[in-house]
């Protein structure tokens, strides 16, 4: 009754003050006399009026730049997504989305869509956005140079990294010599031309390279090391060389530009000296997430920008000062993480996309229309390739590496990444890099990048490498293996609990291996072993809890899901326990349609159409994660809910097919191991068929009288759930348990669900 009061008192109200509105409104009207007011038009034109708004609208600046950025990140995250289930970079698929949103692809199938997302008048907008994105990725690409090893690991580094300088900047500029005529910019002198040739054939992309090394388990090695210090050099030789040689570019002579660069030495050498350690001060006093204050972020943004605006002024691009000032930054590793933290995904989610797409508009691979200009493409790769891998690769083998490593330290410095668009940009701003030679080395930085994984896989199977990510004792360990795969460190206490119930008395006979994947791109090589540690550290303990031993093998992944198969399958392990993930394409009705089309694209749904196991999972209840898992582990998986329901005393195993009978061995293990209570449920009849799963149950009563009960009843009801703690089911009969959708599935305990 009270509620009814409330609604009738605020229809009450809101009808007053609308009737107040109206009668203003009314008696306004009388003041338009005289006022030469246009009386409205015709109702039968205010549709047309609406749609005449709408077009407005769509052409007004900021709607323009928001439905830019929106298609630049869905194409972005669709081809980034791509590229990483083939076991390249993502920077390679976000450099192709861009060419693709260019006019080499989208403008020349749909040219009028083209011009009307992408108008002549609105790459401005991008342009500064874009530009903005590089500041910020450039200060995160200096904040994650850890120059410590440099000065530690630099005897060793010194002559790869020069070495895979000079030798490329060599080739450049002799390439230069050849191109000049015909294809540098009308105006440009030689030495313009070629010292920014030699520079583009110079350029290691480090982020990239890291990214790679830390994917393939190297980061701890000596040659990862080796490689990310050499790279790390590298640009910071690189980025000094660049600033000179824009220095002189817009001087047109080297003697008029030593006023430039004299200015830029005195610049670095007051950042390095009084800002540093200035920074290093504020660092040390706020260098947890709790005293990081808005006040202390604000100094270290200002430090960006103004050290950015600096070095615009002066003249050796703002992005030389951004870089600059990420060096500086106070050398506390949790700082770093934290101050990255904050502005990563604004960056490298958000603005530097626009980048990939600004140059993709520049890149006109059309331009590239005759035999001869494709040559001279292939010439340009040619000569980068020489120059950074050849070069690299002679230059370690020289300093006592063995063939092997030195071929790798080549195909890794080779790789040019998202650096080389950088460059490549600045060159094209200037003017010295015409349209036809932009797009000739925006070509050049894509095969270079895409050739590092083949490289080093084939450079793997020429010289059969004796070491691997999975340990040669535990391949050669003839006992029950299992692989405990968890990515929160709380499922991994659980799994291990669940795994050491599974072999507690037959630990001679057994071992456990935990395993932690970790995304590439949210973690830096300066920090790997931080978060290692971190990460391991509840599963350690559980593991002297338990009186437990266990194997841990860390890696940073860019397809997890296809990593956990590959290392299990390759470690010939006996079973793989996980933890279920949560799809975000379930619980609404647009999460739905939003997951329907996402499989649409979803490479390994297609791989499983072509293969035939689609027919498998296709009404699976599980993610798209833990689906890929189920159909390329060639191991038995169980699949773990934690509900927190306790020790698992008590457990129930419904079968609901004869083919659940492989359940039988585990359930066996539970008894013998942890001498738990198990009742076997037939809610589909089908045990009273089966004489074979019979036996089985008989068999273990014999072994262990009164551990396990056989209920042939059908049916389950809330009530006779709650008694369990743990539920043991197959993959199969889960699905029909869903589809089943009976009420006391919310009151399920922990769930194993185990797939053959």
């Amino acid at each position: 009754m009270k509620n009814l009061k409330n609604v009738l008192l605020y229809i009450g109200i809101l009808g007053a003050f609308l009737a107040l509105m109206y009668w203003i409104i009314q008696t306004g009207k009388l003041l338009e006399t005289g006022r030469n007011v246009i009386e409205t038009e015709l109702q039968s034109s205010y549709f047309s009026q609406f749609i005449q708004s709408i077009l407005q609208n769509l052409s007004h600046p900021v709607g323009l730049v928001l439905a830019q950025i929106v298609t630049i990140i869905i194409v972005s995250r669709i081809f980034a997504f791509i590229f990483r289930k083939i076991h390249q970079p993502t920077v390679i698929g976000e450099i192709i989305a861009g060419i693709a949103l260019g006019p080499s692809l989208l403008g020349a199938i749909f040219p009028e869509f083209s011009s009307a997302l992408f108008p002549e008048n609105s790459l401005d907008n991008l342009s500064l956005l874009s530009q903005v994105g590089l500041i910020l990725f450039m200060f995160m690409v200096g904040m994650e140079l850890d120059l410590k090893v440099i000065r530690n690991k630099v005897k060793d580094a010194v002559v790869v990294s020069n070495a895979g300088i000079l030798i490329p900047f060599t080739l450049g500029m002799g390439l230069a010599y050849f191109i000049y005529t015909h294809f540098a910019p009308e105006g440009v002198s030689f030495l313009s031309f070629g010292l920014f040739l030699g520079m583009a054939m110079s350029i290691t992309a480090f982020p990239v390279l890291a990214r790679i090394v830390q994917e393939r388990g190297m980061h701890k090695t000596r040659l990862g090391t080796l490689v990310i210090t050499c790279a790390a050099a590298d640009d910071i030789t690189a980025w000094c060389m660049l600033a000179a040689i824009i220095a002189i570019a817009k001087a047109g002579s080297f003697l008029s530009s030593l006023y430039v660069i004299l200015l830029s030495i005195a610049y670095v050498l007051f950042m390095l000296k009084a800002v540093r350690p200035f920074l290093k001060r504020v660092g040390e006093l706020h260098s947890t997430r709790e005293n990081l204050s808005k006040q202390v972020v604000a100094i270290f943004f200002l430090t960006l920008l103004i050290s950015s605006y600096a070095t615009e002024i002066i003249g050796i691009h703002a992005l030389f000062g951004a870089f600059l000032a990420g060096t500086i930054m106070p050398e506390n590793t949790k700082f770093r993480n934290i101050f990255i933290q904050k502005i990563e995904d604004v960056a490298l989610v958000l603005l530097l996309p626009l980048f990939f797409v600004f140059t993709g508009l520049r890149t006109q691979i059309g331009l590239l229309n005759e035999i001869y200009l494709w040559k001279v493409t292939g010439l340009i790769i040619l000569v980068a390739i020489t120059g950074k891998f050849v070069g690299s690769a002679i230059a370690a083998k020289v300093i006592g590496q063995n063939w092997r490593d030195s071929l790798t330290i080549g195909a890794l410095m080779n790789t040019r990444g998202l650096m080389e668009l950088v460059v490549l940009n600045i060159g094209y701003d200037l003017g010295i890099l015409s349209p036809e030679v932009f797009s000739m080395m925006v070509i050049m930085a894509l095969v270079t990048t895409f050739m590092t994984g083949p490289a080093l896989d084939l450079i793997e199977r020429i010289f059969k490498p004796k070491s691997s990510i999975i340990s040669e004792t535990i391949n050669q360990l003839r006992k029950f293996k299992i692989i405990v795969s968890f990515g929160n460190p709380e499922m991994g206490r659980s799994l291990l609990r669940l795994a050491n119930n599974l072999i507690k008395k037959q630990k001679d006979n057994a071992t456990v291996t935990a395993l932690h994947l970790c995304p590439n791109n949210v973690l830096h090589h300066y920090n790997m072993d931080e978060y290692e540690n971190e990460s391991f550290s509840p599963v350690i303990q559980e593991s002297e809890l338990l009186n437990q031993k266990i194997t841990t093998l860390f890696k940073a992944s860019d397809d997890i899901d296809a990593d956990i198969t590959e290392i299990t399958n390759k470690g010939d392990f006996d079973l793989l326990l996980i933890g279920i993930g949560q799809s975000i394409f379930e619980g609404s009705l647009l999460g739905r349609i939003l997951g329907y089309t996402t499989r649409i694209v979803n490479p390994d749904r297609l791989i499983q159409k072509v293969s035939g196991k689609e027919k498998l999972f296709g009404h699976s209840p599980f993610d798209d994660r833990t689906q890929n898992i189920l159909s390329n582990s060639k191991v038995p998986v169980g699949i773990f809910v934690d509900k927190n329901s306790g020790d698992w005393n008590q457990v129930i195993a419904p079968f609901f097919s004869e083919k659940d009978g492989f359940l039988i061995e585990y359930l066996q293990r539970l008894i013998k191991n942890s001498e738990v209570q198990i009742t076997v449920t037939d809610p589909a009849g089908i045990i009273q068929k089966s004489n074979e799963i019979k036996e089985a149950i008989r068999a273990i009563e014999q072994e262990a009288p009164n551990h396990i009960a056989l209920n042939l009843e059908k049916v389950i009801d809330e009530q006779y759930i709650q008694q369990f703690q743990l539920m043991v089911i197959t993959a199969e009969g889960w699905g029909k348990l869903v589809d089943s959708r009976s009420s006391w599935l919310k009151q399920t305990p922990s769930i194993l669900i185990m797939k053959e």
